[in-house]
C-alpha cells in the first residue's frame, strides 16, 4: 500500500492478490483508494484514476450533501444507545428466533454506521447499536431480515418470501419505511 499525492487529493494505491480489475473507491471523507491486481501497474491505476475524475467529483458532491443532511448523535449518547442495545436486543432477538424457529451461533452489537445488521456465513449476528433509534416495529424487521439470512445467506426470491411470510405480507412497505431513517454521524 501506498498513498500517492495527485491534484485530485491523496490516493491510497492497493496492489491486490484477489483483484481481477481496477477498482476505485471514493470514502466517505473525500479520500481516494485505488485497488489494484498484482498484474497491473500502479501507473495503470492511477491513469484509471484520472480517467474517472468527473465521476469522483460527483461522487464527493453527493458525499458533501449526505452529510450536510445527516443526522448527528454525540459520543455521550452514542454510550447510552450502546447500554441500552445491549440490554434489549439480545433478549428481542433470542425471543423472535424462538418464535420462528431460527438458530444463529452467536450476536454482536457494534456500532456499525453504513447497516443496520449483518449476518456472517456462519450464522453470527451483528447489530447496530443504532437501531436504538428505530420504531420497534422496523427494529423487529431488521432483525427478522438478519435471522432469515440464517436460512438464506442472500437475497433470493427464497429469502424473500420467507420474510414477507413472517412480516404478514409487508416486506416491501417495511424496507421502504426503513429507507427513511438513516443511521447519524458521531460528532
Amino acid at each position: 500500500m501506498a498513498i500517492i499525492k495527485h491534484r485530485l487529493g491523496d490516493i491510497e494505491c492497493v496492489r491486490s492478490l484477489r483483484a481481477r480489475s481496477i477498482r476505485l473507491k471514493v470514502c466517505s471523507d473525500g479520500s481516494l483508494r485505488v485497488t489494484y491486481p498484482i498484474f497491473s501497474s500502479r501507473a495503470k491505476a492511477i491513469a484509471f484514476v484520472e480517467s474517472k475524475e468527473r465521476w469522483i467529483i460527483a461522487t464527493r458532491r453527493r458525499l458533501e450533501q449526505h452529510h450536510a443532511t445527516s443526522p448527528t448523535i454525540t459520543v455521550k449518547e452514542v454510550e447510552r444507545l450502546r447500554k441500552e442495545a445491549r440490554k434489549v436486543l439480545p433478549p428481542l432477538v433470542a425471543e423472535l428466533a424462538s418464535r420462528h424457529g431460527f438458530c444463529y451461533t452467536s450476536l454482536r452489537i457494534s456500532s456499525a454506521h453504513t447497516r443496520w445488521g449483518s449476518c456472517s456465513g456462519n450464522n453470527g449476528i451483528s447489530l447496530s447499536l443504532f437501531l436504538m433509534l428505530l420504531p420497534d416495529h422496523l427494529r423487529e424487521f431488521v432483525i427478522l431480515h438478519e435471522l432469515c439470512h440464517t436460512h438464506h445467506h442472500n437475497h433470493s426470491a427464497p429469502f424473500h418470501t420467507l420474510l414477507n411470510s413472517l412480516t404478514e405480507g409487508r416486506e416491501k412497505a417495511l424496507n421502504k419505511e426503513l429507507k427513511a431513517y438513516r443511521i447519524p454521524r458521531i460528532v
